[in-house]
C-alpha cells in the first residue's frame, strides 16, 4: 500500500509548512489502532485551513485513510489525551517524512513524558473518576443497579487511565493490557465487575468500597494540578474558575470536581457578603502554607 500512498505523501512532504509524516500498517485482521482501514498516514504541517483534513482512499481491495493535522491540534491531542489512537500511531508508525528531525524530537518528548502534561492529565481523568463515582453511587442509592453499572465502568476506564498516567506512560488504546501488567490489583477489580457471578448489587456494592481506597490514596495527587493553579490568585469566583484557560480543559466535570475537593478540604470557601440580607457569594481559595 506505500507505494500507491507514495505519490500522495511526497506532495505533501514537497510543501513548506509540511513537519512530519508518519504511516501505520494494520497489524491485525481487525485493527482498531487504524480504525479498520489497512493503511493509516499522518502528516503533521506546521498550518493549515482546517486544524484536522482527512481523506479516504481505496487500492483494489484495500483501504487507506489521510488525517493531515496541525502542530497546534497535535499537541492539543496530546495534552488532553482526547484522541487516543495518536499515541500509538506517533509510537508504532513509521516516519517516511521529517522535516529538521521534528518528528525525532517529538518522540523524544514523548517517552521522557514532560510532568506538567502528566499533571494536567492526572486532573483531567480524576475528575472524571469522581463524577462517574459520585453518579454512580447516587443511582446505586435509588437502586438502579444498571444505570449504576454503567457509570462504574466508566469510573474505573478513568482509574485505569489514571494509573498508567501515575506510571509516568501515556495511556494507550489498549489501556487495559497496560493496567494488567502496572496495576494488577485494579484489573482484578475490573474483572470481577464484569465477570463475577454475584448479584450485580452484589458486585456493585464491593466496587464502591474498593474505589473509595483508590480515590482517597489519589486525591492529593489528582487535585495537583487544580490547585496550583488556584493559587496563582487569592480568590475565585466559579466563574473566574471556569474562564481560565488551563481549567477549561475540565469542562463539564469542574463544578463537581470542586465541590469534591471543598469536601476533602483541599479547596476552601469564602463567603462574601451580597445585597441580600443572609446570602453570599462563594469565593474559592487554596490555604498556602
Amino acid at each position: 500500500m506505500e507505494q500507491i500512498l507514495r505519490p500522495i505523501y511526497q506532495e505533501r512532504a514537497s510543501q513548506e509548512s509540511t513537519l512530519g509524516v508518519i504511516l501505520v500498517e494494520k497489524r491485525e485482521k481487525v485493527s482498531q489502532i487504524t480504525d479498520t482501514f489497512d493503511s493509516i498516514l499522518l502528516i503533521i504541517t506546521k498550518e493549515n485551513e482546517t486544524p484536522v483534513f482527512t481523506k479516504h482512499y481505496t487500492y483494489l481491495d484495500k483501504k487507506a485513510a489521510m488525517h493531515i493535522v496541525t502542530e497546534k491540534q497535535l499537541h492539543k491531542w496530546l495534552l488532553l489525551g482526547t484522541n487516543r489512537k495518536l499515541v500509538d500511531w506517533l509510537f508504532y508508525g513509521r516516519v517516511i517524512y521529517d522535516r529538521n528531525e521534528f518528528m525525532e524530537k517529538l518522540k523524544t518528548e514523548l517517552k521522557d513524558y514532560p510532568f506538567y502534561g502528566r499533571k494536567i492529565k492526572m486532573g483531567m481523568e480524576f475528575a472524571k473518576l469522581i463524577r462517574r463515582y459520585m453518579e454512580g453511587k447516587s443511582f446505586f442509592e435509588e437502586k438502579n443497579y444498571m444505570d449504576a453499572y454503567h457509570h462504574m465502568v466508566e469510573s474505573l476506564h478513568h482509574l485505569a487511565r489514571l494509573a498508567v498516567l501515575e506510571n509516568g506512560l501515556p495511556p494507550e488504546v489498549t489501556v487495559w493490557s497496560q493496567v494488567k501488567q502496572m496495576e494488577p490489583a485494579i484489573y482484578k477489580l475490573y474483572e470481577e465487575l464484569i465477570s463475577s457471578d454475584e448479584p450485580i448489587d452484589k458486585r456493585l456494592e464491593l466496587l464502591f468500597l474498593a474505589s473509595e481506597f483508590y480515590i482517597h490514596s489519589r486525591t492529593k495527587d489528582g487535585a495537583l494540578h487544580i490547585r496550583e493553579v488556584m493559587e496563582k490568585q487569592s480568590s475565585w469566583t466559579i466563574q473566574e474558575l471556569h474562564e481560565q484557560e488551563e481549567l477549561k480543559n475540565y469542562s463539564a466535570d469542574l463544578e463537581v470536581f470542586i465541590e469534591f475537593l471543598v469536601e476533602k478540604d483541599l479547596i476552601s470557601i469564602n463567603g462574601v457578603t451580597t445585597k441580600s440580607e443572609g446570602v453570599f457569594h462563594r469565593y474559592y481559595y487554596v490555604k498556602t502554607k
